[in-house]
């Protein structure tokens, strides 16, 4: 299946998902919630942990990829953006790492098949969502020792190798390396995916979405656009993109510099604008899709979607953008080296 996803993405626009947490609010689940029978007794507080919801409320996380779906998505995230040994510390859940991953891309796929059985004319397709953690590798959490690193390269790449294993054994079509605020812990996050690919003989496309924290154009770790793409393109990658942070209109020049600068497909998925003073996104719909457009228009995108704040009727609207235009060209193919 992770195949055809090549020859979709030369025929259109792909459309990704919006945002699993915002969605999953909506249920205002409490703590027996997250819990369910199976964890009546868990020592740590649990309320917050969404990923834990695929084995807990499965029908909720089914529900949330559907209702994306109905509106024209053609790639859904897995609810695994926490899912490594390193973030499940904070539940003190890190024995469940593989059957959360697993169960994520299980029920993913599952809602996927359903919807491409009702439209063989346009597959859908799954992401393996592989998240930060909450560790940087290149920076010290302690401003007085600087030299401070809360994790190595090495647990990193042991924690996601273990997570990149689950989810191509649930059954993801693509691994989408996401939300990266240190390229550090992303080329651990290539690094196991890499080896996971050479131990099994196997391959799967594999995107890359950064996040430019703030005005100045970097990522946390001070890395600029183009900084980025240097030091992960030596992997062969489906797509390189930005995700997060920021709103599509502060994102444009970012998305830009980078569709220029690369060969590789490239991504989008902002959030509803920037947040307000109580940290909810405002941007509607139509909004949204007026701003995308503009990407649009420029052909800076071959993946768009919606990151925080964005529900199933922001991807509607941005679906409903996509149709009208045609997928970016990469640098190769419009200049026919």
């Amino acid at each position: 299946m992770s195949h055809t996803i090549y020859k979709e993405i030369q025929k259109r626009i792909l459309v990704l998902d919006g945002a699993m947490g915002t969605m999953l609010q909506e249920y205002k689940f409490t703590e027996e919630d997250f819990r369910g029978e199976r964890f009546k007794g868990h020592p740590s507080p649990l309320k917050g942990n969404n990923d834990l919801l695929s084995i807990t409320q499965p029908e909720a996380v089914k529900d949330v990829h559907r209702k994306y779906l109905a509106v024209g998505a053609d790639i859904i995230e897995t609810n695994t953006f926490s899912g490594t040994t390193i973030a499940m510390a904070d539940y003190e859940m890190e024995d469940l790492v593989y059957e959360l991953n697993y169960q994520s891309a299980k029920i993913a796929k599952e809602v996927a098949e359903e919807f491409t059985l009702k439209t063989p004319g346009q597959p859908r397709f799954v992401a393996g969502s592989i998240g930060p953690t909450n560790r940087t590798a290149s920076l010290s959490p302690d401003v007085n020792k600087p030299e401070y690193r809360a994790v190595t390269f090495d647990e990193l790449r042991v924690a996601y190798k273990l997570q990149v294993e689950a989810l191509i054994d649930g059954g993801s079509d693509v691994l989408l390396v996401e939300t990266i605020f240190d390229t550090l812990n992303a080329k651990a996050a290539l690094f196991a995916i890499e080896e996971v690919k050479e131990e099994r003989n196997i391959d799967i496309p594999v995107m890359v979405s950064g996040t430019i924290t703030d005005a100045s154009g970097r990522t946390l770790s001070g890395q600029t656009v183009e900084a980025f793409l240097i030091s992960i393109s030596h992997i062969p990658l489906l797509s390189v993109g930005f995700n997060c942070a920021l709103g599509a209109e502060q994102l444009e020049p970012y998305l830009k510099r980078l569709s220029h600068n690369t060969h590789f497909f490239t991504s989008a998925h902002p959030n509803a604008g920037l947040p307000n003073a109580f940290g909810e996104y405002d941007q509607s719909p139509e909004e949204m899709k007026r701003l995308i457009e503009s990407f649009l228009e420029q052909n800076l995108v071959n993946i768009i979607g919606g990151c925080c704040g964005t529900s199933p009727a922001h991807i509607g609207a941005i679906a409903e953008a996509a149709k009208n235009f045609k997928p970016r060209k990469t640098v190769v193919e419009a200049y026919g080296e």
